[in-house]
């Protein structure tokens, strides 16, 4: 595969990997092959030595989009099934032989990146929905320009942020977790800096990139140990989390995705229409 082809771009410089989402025709959703590149260029990551730090940024105007739902209503089975939450036969696994595109394996990605001994810090200058704010609530560090916007839309979907909630819920004020999981409103880089989903809220992408720039430094001049070892401490509450609800969350989200509700929520949403039960 080229460069050109992949969905997840690598660069390093200067002890920093960058991995840029690169799916704009699907505003860079968590679809099957996209996580697999995404596991690729982490594990890379981890394994260099040279490297002090992941930066996870995007193209266009969206960060990440949450799940696929045209990947999730294609593979999605009838209501009366009891889903397994396994990827189809053949699709691309995680570094554990996980269905990638499944619930079990969003968890184990989200996983990966709180674990990973390097550092993970989120660059975002446009939109982010859903499964997306699952990936910033794993990333260390988050730094949000004026065009972002986030929204937990899962209950509009029939869905719930069940599996992102794993590294989301510790992270986040307790009441603006109430309000924004419940109603689905769309709060801008101030907003979430202030309830703990961002470090820093910026101003332009330029400006962004600034209030990165001494975070990355500080970053570079750490040593490994150093910084898997104090990585370590302040990521412990979140994976006892993991280690705890996983099962129960990814079998919620599998046992949702697969409801008559939420088949009716993705499809309005992918037809650009209102769901049966919008008043």
């Amino acid at each position: 595969m080229t460069d050109a082809e992949r969905l997840v771009r690598r660069a390093s410089e200067r002890g920093v990997t960058t991995l840029t989402l690169d799916s704009p025709h699907n505003r860079n959703a968590l679809s099957v092959r996209l996580v697999q590149e995404l596991y690729d260029g982490l594990d890379a990551a981890a394994k260099d030595p040279e490297i002090r730090a992941v930066v996870l940024t995007h193209t266009g105007g969206t960060f990440c989009a949450g799940a696929d739902l045209a990947e999730a209503t294609a593979a999605a089975p009838p209501a009366s099934q009891s889903p397994e939450g396994e990827a189809a036969p053949g699709g691309p696994k995680g570094p554990d032989g996980s269905g990638a595109s499944a619930p079990l394996g969003l968890a184990r990605l989200l996983r990966t990146i709180v674990e990973l001994p390097k550092p993970v810090v989120a660059r975002v200058t446009g939109h982010v929905r859903a499964g997306g704010l699952g990936l910033l609530g794993a990333c260390d560090i988050a730094v949000a320009g004026s065009g972002a916007s986030f929204a937990f839309t899962e209950a509009r979907l029939g869905l719930a942020p069940a599996v992102i909630s794993m590294p989301l819920l510790p992270r986040l004020d307790p009441r603006a977790a109430s309000r924004y999981y419940l109603t689905g409103e769309r709060f801008d880089a101030e907003e979430a800096a202030r309830i703990g989903l961002v470090t820093v809220a910026a101003g332009s992408g330029h400006e962004v990139d600034e209030a990165l720039a001494p975070v990355l430094d500080g970053l570079r001049r750490t040593s490994p140990q150093g910084l898997a070892e104090s990585k370590r401490l302040v990521t412990a509450e979140v994976l006892r989390g993991f280690d705890r609800d996983t099962d129960a969350l990814a079998e919620q989200s599998a046992r949702l995705f697969a409801s008559d509700e939420a088949r009716e929520g993705m499809t309005a949403f992918l037809e650009r229409r209102a769901p049966a039960w919008a008043r």
